[in-house]
Order: structure tokens, then C-alpha cells, then sequence
């Protein structure tokens, strides 16, 4: 057991099949040799009883007198006749050598016998003349060994035995190898991912219903998972230590002012408020970020449900206003007729198809497009908030009429931390809002994109498929 225990699967595998071969291979043989004697048996059974009766067809007693007919056979195909009187004295036949016995006659009865160490085949028969007279027939056939079909069984299976036994030992190593190759992949993978420390690799089976297969596929998501997670880690610890250094240098940096120098009261006051702006900063860049990694890392999941996009935005405008002021933030539902127009009557419109999202993430996206607006437009600019359909989408955009954005920038404002103007970055926030915004995008199966038109004005807008029920 100890041999076996450190053994590889495979082998035991392989092992426990050319042990089950071989069992099943002696099982067979001995099937084979039993069936052999059986028919030999059965075979010489039938012989006599043929002989004796054919014979007793063609033998009468009549009148104390024996007749014999033609045809009758005392020796054949090793089968010995005898007829004896009913006293059981031999009246006609050759007893085979070896054969003596006082075995009592019993009619019909075909059984075996042992006489000088032999074995023979006894059959008796009761040849009746008149009411109380009359002799036995007894055929006697010596029973055979079949030596020679023995041998043969014997010899052949001393050859193809081993062969079958070596072929099914072969064959089944080279299934169970390769039933277990996935495995040796996944390993081999598992390995390389540990002694690299790259979590990139995947295994790469084709997709199939067996365990192997299974595995391989619950693995590479669980790699995918972890490679989502360790990303968003490292990603979340470069972008906070990175931004993170500036804030806290202000604030040591007001720190060791205020401790080296006699502040009056009012240069107190201002240090104090610069601290207390950098800590907001860095409590919103906290925030922001441990939201959008919670979101990467699947542990803060969209609830779906079927939201009016009109409905929400129109209450998000109205909750906003409060702040930017109604003749600053409105909502619209009307495209406006050129893009550099940007003042449009207010209109209410329902009746829009509803689309599947979060409406905390959507709020969120929302609120973060109009902060934007406000925070990169003029000092008194103004931004408009609509919802469409076209082509099958709900359509949600947001309108400034600020400074606009190059065109060499507006692929990159989605990025993290990236922003057009960063000498602005003090008033402005952290560069994460855009790329909240395209993240909650995504979430929801939709996308942004951006038209801009420099001292003109921007236009934000959210796609996203519409489901089929209706408000």
C-alpha cells in the first residue's frame, strides 16, 4: 500500500485496469474450460443413449430365446453394448477392459459410475418379453477427459491471454493519459502563473461537457476574476498614492508654515481653510475611487430594474437647480435646432420606453456630466439636460455652453485623473468623474460620446438600449 500511495493517479489507474484484465481473463478461461467439459459431457451423453437405443430396436427375448437383429451394434464410437438376463448374468458383449462392477440394473437411468479407477457412462434398459420375463440392455462408454481440447484452450490462452491483458494495460494507459491531459495543462498553467506571478494566462481548452473541461472553464473565470481584482488593487494604489501626494503636501507644507511662523489670526484662518479643502479633496478622491474599484470588482453590482430615463433626469435637474440655479441647469426635451443654439423653452414629455439600469448609478453618471459642465464651463454658463429616442436607443444628453474641448483631447477625458486644463485641477476636482461616467456606461450596456465645438459648447451623450415596456 505504502508503493501505491506514492504513486501517480495515472498509474493507479492503469493498475487497477490490467488487475481487472486479469481477473476477468481467468474468469474467462475457467467459463471457457467449464463449457468445454460441459459439451464434451452433454456430447457423450446423447452418443450413448443413441447407441442403446438404436441397439434395443433391433434386440428381442421371446420364448427364452435371444434374437439379434442386423444392425445391431455390441461396439461404436467407443459405446459398448451388453445384454444381460434378468438374474444380471452376461448373455451377449465384451465388457470394456478395466470395467467390473456390481452395479444394479436400473431401467432408463443414465448415470456415472467408477470401476478400476476409471470413469464410465452407465444407461440401462428393461427389454420386456411377456409379463415377468425379459433382459437388460446396458450401454457403458468410458467418459472422456477431452485432454485435447484442454490443451488446445489452454495453449491458446497462454498466448492471447497475456497479449489481451498487455494490449488492455497499453490501451488503458493511453485513455487515462489522456483523459488526464487537461489536468496536466491545468497544472502546468497553475505552475507558470505561480512562478511568474502572471495572472494573464488562461488555459484554453475547448469548451466540452466532461469534468476536465469544466474545471478548465470554472479556473480560467476564477483567473479572470482575480486578475480583475488584483488589478483594481494595484490600480486603486497607484492612482491614490499618486494623487493623493499632492494634497498631502499642501497640507504638511501649511502645517510646518503655521508652526514655524507667527500666524495672525486671519493667515490662520486661510491655512485652516486650505487644509480643510485639501482633506474634502482627498475624502471625495477616496470615495470615488473605492467606488469605481467596488464596481470593476464586481463586489458593488448594478440592481437592474426598468427606469424612466425622463422621469429621473427631470427629477435630478429639478434637485440640482437648488444649487447651480433654474436659469443655469434646466431640463429639455427637445434637440435643439442648431448647435450653437442653446436656449430652449422647457417642455415636459413622457411616454419615453423605458431602459434597464440602476437608477443610483445613472443618478450618479447624471449628477457627474452636469458637475462637469459647470465646473470646465463659463463662470455664468448654462447647461441643459434632454432625453430622446432614435434608432432604437434612449438617448440622455447634457449641454454646456462652455469653452468646448480640442479635438485632440476628447479621446483621453475618459481616462483617469486626465484632465484638459490642469492648472485648473485646484477648483476643478480629480479627473475621475468622466471615467466614472464611462464605467457606469458600460455597466448598463451602453456607451458615451462626445461632440464639442471650441468657445461653443459640449454635448454629452448616454446610449442606451430601450426595453420593450412602455411608461
Amino acid at each position: 500500500m505504502k508503493i501505491l500511495r506514492n504513486r501517480s493517479v495515472k498509474w493507479k489507474i492503469t493498475l487497477w485496469l490490467t488487475l481487472l484484465m486479469a481477473l476477468l481473463s481467468g474468469l474467462l478461461l475457467v467459463f471457457m474450460l467449464t463449457i468445454s467439459r460441459s459439451v464434451t459431457m452433454r456430447t457423450s451423453m446423447n452418443q450413448l443413449s443413441q447407441t442403446v437405443r438404436d441397439n434395443a430396436a433391433r434386440i428381442s427375448y421371446t420364448d427364452g430365446r435371444l434374437q439379434i437383429e442386423d444392425g445391431f451394434q455390441f461396439s461404436l464410437g467407443g459405446v459398448s453394448t451388453l445384454v444381460y438376463s434378468r438374474g444380471g448374468a452376461l448373455m451377449a458383449g465384451q465388457l470394456p477392459v478395466s470395467f467390473s462392477t456390481d452395479e444394479s440394473f436400473a431401467n432408463g437411468s443414465l448415470r456415472t459410475i467408477s470401476a478400476g479407477g476409471v470413469r464410465y457412462l452407465l444407461l440401462d434398459l428393461w427389454i420386456p418379453s411377456g409379463w415377468e420375463d425379459g433382459v437388460w440392455l446396458r450401454g457403458v462408454l468410458e467418459m472422456p477427459e477431452d485432454r485435447y481440447g484442454t490443451n488446445n484452450i489452454l495453449r491458446v490462452a497462454a498466448v492471447a491471454l497475456p497479449l489481451f491483458i498487455l494490449l488492455a494495460a497499453a490501451g488503458g494507459y493511453l485513455i487515462v493519459r489522456k483523459s488526464f491531459k487537461p489536468l496536466d495543462q491545468i497544472s502546468a498553467t497553475a505552475s507558470a502563473i505561480s512562478e511568474a506571478k502572471d495572472l494573464s494566462r488562461r488555459i484554453g481548452l475547448p469548451p466540452g461537457k466532461d469534468e476536465f473541461s469544466r474545471l478548465a472553464e470554472t479556473f480560467d473565470s476564477l483567473l479572470a476574476r482575480l486578475e480583475r481584482s488584483f488589478e483594481a488593487e494595484s490600480q486603486f494604489t497607484a492612482d491614490a498614492s499618486h494623487e493623493l501626494r499632492t494634497p498631502v503636501s499642501i497640507i504638511r507644507g501649511a502645517c510646518e508654515y503655521g508652526m514655524k511662523y507667527d500666524e495672525t489670526a486671519e493667515e490662520r484662518k486661510e491655512t485652516l481653510e486650505m487644509i480643510r479643502r485639501q482633506t474634502v479633496k482627498m475624502s471625495e478622491l477616496i470615495t470615488q475611487l473605492l467606488s469605481m474599484t467596488r464596481l470593476e470588482q464586481g463586489t458593488e453590482l448594478p440592481e437592474m430594474a426598468e427606469v424612466d430615463l425622463a422621469a429621473l433626469a427631470e427629477s435630478v435637474v429639478e434637485e440640482m437647480a437648488a444649487e447651480y440655479g433654474e436659469e443655469r441647469l434646466q431640463y429639455v426635451a427637445k434637440e435643439a435646432a442648431e448647435a450653437s443654439k442653446y436656449v430652449e423653452e422647457p417642455e415636459t414629455r413622457t411616454g419615453f420606453p423605458a431602459v434597464r439600469g440602476d437608477a443610483a448609478l445613472l443618478t450618479r453618471l447624471l449628477r457627474n456630466l452636469i458637475d462637469n459642465g459647470f465646473k470646465y464651463g463659463r463662470p455664468d454658463g448654462h447647461v441643459w439636460v434632454s432625453v430622446s429616442e432614435e434608432n432604437g436607443e434612449i438617448l440622455l444628453k447634457v449641454r454646456d455652453d462652455g469653452i468646448g474641448i480640442p479635438a485632440e483631447h476628447q479621446e483621453k477625458i475618459w481616462q483617469r485623473f486626465y484632465q484638459v486644463d490642469p492648472s485648473r485641477s485646484e477648483s476643478s476636482g480629480a479627473g475621475l468623474g468622466l471615467a466614472m461616467v464611462s464605467q457606469i456606461a458600460r455597466l448598463h450596456s451602453g456607451s458615451m460620446s462626445l461632440e464639442s465645438v471650441p468657445e461653443v459648447g459640449s454635448v454629452f451623450t448616454l446610449h442606451l438600449p430601450e426595453v420593450s415596456a412602455e411608461f
